[in-house]
């Protein structure tokens, strides 16, 4: 059911003077964009007739095809609390349109829709999604630039004054709460100046809106501590980087699909099936869910995040675990996203890829409950466990030799995502980096 009529809004906006709206939209990288405007405007917003240039956006159209329309979703409008009294700003996530009338296919928001869509062809009614974002806080210096200068240097589930980014984690925690955020939990990570807010799980459309809200209140509220947070996945070597594992669940009729009191580990027969699509395309969606040069720093042995594609029900160090909740609380933890991913195209592969193997009835391999980091290479290839990519380069040649995950995104996406992500790896690859200097400047 809709949460807001537009009389609703036209009420609050008054009630609570606002003076301005963002109208908010995700590009192709997963960046948050928006076009300001006056509440004058706010009508016209409403009834889908606000236009901006989408040739200016990365991934969108040439500038011969460049007008677009932004039609807000109601129920997404949110007021930002740390906005000044003499005039609040609030926020609309929107969908962009065509100037037909038809869902723009390089908008990640639409082609979420899209695919979602298929979910409810075979029968499903909801796909839940439950994110658990990882951020580190760096000092800021006199300029306002970041530093590599940690805030803490706290570890895991430390209290103050060990942990120093606890007032600047309570502040962001009580943010969202006023925007209707439900938090289950927040906590310092393992390394030094890393920390995880955990927020209730919701249906996956909702749930990406949700993860980019988090991350705008997150660098704001960290801006006024004098800190800058980053959602970049490893930015320092010897520690932990910082993932994004996603907690998925089918739901049909009201019922978690994944639960059977009857199965193996109690999971159903659709669990497991799901459970074999993510395995049988992880090695080709990782380009979207981990989708940097940087994200593959994270994906190595030792820090906890996995690189090898396997599934467990005890077991931390494969890429899916079973946690131990079951009833409606049974769901697949895919451990390997990182919070660099566009939400909504992260969401469409994993989806993707999960109902592929219901459709084809796939069957889940065994699951691995050893540590999988001390086996060695031939154990692994013994019990069938791959790696997953170890570059950008080679995820983004497997994406594009899987059909079904180009599929996911839709050729409009999939063909600017590429281009884009090939121009990274370029850069990257052509740089002379400071590591190389220093190993080879004197020895040669």
């Amino acid at each position: 059911m809709a949460k807001y009529t537009k009389e609703d809004i036209f009420r609050k906006v008054q009630e609570e003077n606002v003076k301005y709206i963002r109208l908010q939209f995700t590009d192709i990288l997963g960046t948050i964009k928006n076009v300001e405007i006056p509440v004058s405007q706010l009508e016209k917003a409403l009834d889908n007739k606000m236009m901006f240039d989408g040739s200016s956006i990365e991934g969108f159209v040439r500038i011969e095809e460049s007008d677009m329309y932004l039609y807000p979703d109601v129920d997404t409008f949110v007021i930002f609390p740390w906005t000044s009294e003499k005039g609040k700003v609030a926020r609309f996530i929107c969908d962009i349109y065509n100037p037909d009338g038809t869902p723009f296919d390089g908008d990640p928001r639409n082609n979420l829709k899209r695919v979602l869509k298929e979910m409810e062809e075979l029968g499903f009614s909801d796909f839940n999604l439950g994110p658990e974002p990882e951020f580190f806080l760096f000092k800021l210096d006199e300029k306002g630039e970041p530093t590599l200068e940690l805030n803490d240097k706290g570890g895991y589930f430390d209290l103050a004054p060990t942990d120093l980014g606890e007032n600047c984690r309570r502040d962001i925690v009580l943010e969202l709460e006023e925007m209707g955020f439900e938090i289950e939990a927040s906590h310092h990570e393992v390394a030094p100046g890393q920390h995880e807010i955990d927020f209730k799980y919701a249906g996956a459309l909702k749930a990406c809106d949700d993860i980019q809200t988090f991350k705008l209140v997150v660098k704001t509220i960290a801006r006024k501590h004098g800190l800058h947070a980053t959602f970049m996945p490893k930015p320092l070597f010897g520690v932990n980087g910082s993932g994004m594992h996603c907690n998925l669940s089918l739901f049909k009729d009201g019922q978690n699909a994944f639960y059977d009191t009857n199965g193996s580990l109690e999971l159903s027969d659709t669990a497991r099936q799901f459970i074999a699509g993510i395995i049988k395309h992880a090695h080709s969606f990782t380009a979207v869910t981990n989708p940097t040069v940087n994200s593959y720093k994270r994906l190595v042995p030792g820090y906890e995040a996995p690189c090898y594609v396997a599934w467990s029900a005890r077991n931390r160090s494969p890429l899916i675990r079973i946690p131990a909740s079951r009833g409606v609380g049974t769901r697949v933890e895919v451990r390997s996203v990182d919070p660099a991913a566009n939400p909504y195209l992260a969401m469409a592969v994993l989806l993707k890829a999960g109902l592929d193997g219901i459709k084809n009835k796939l069957e889940a391999p065994k699951p691995i409950d050893r540590n999988i980091y001390v086996m060695t290479k031939e154990e692994r290839l013994k019990e069938g466990i791959v790696d997953l990519p170890a570059t950008l380069a080679q995820a983004l040649e497997s994406f594009q030799a899987n059909e079904v995950m180009v599929s996911a995104l839709g050729e409009h996406l999939a063909e600017h995502f590429v281009e884009a992500k090939e121009i990274e790896w370029d850069m990257f690859r052509t740089q002379v980096h400071p590591w190389e200097r220093d190993q080879y400047m004197s020895q040669y």
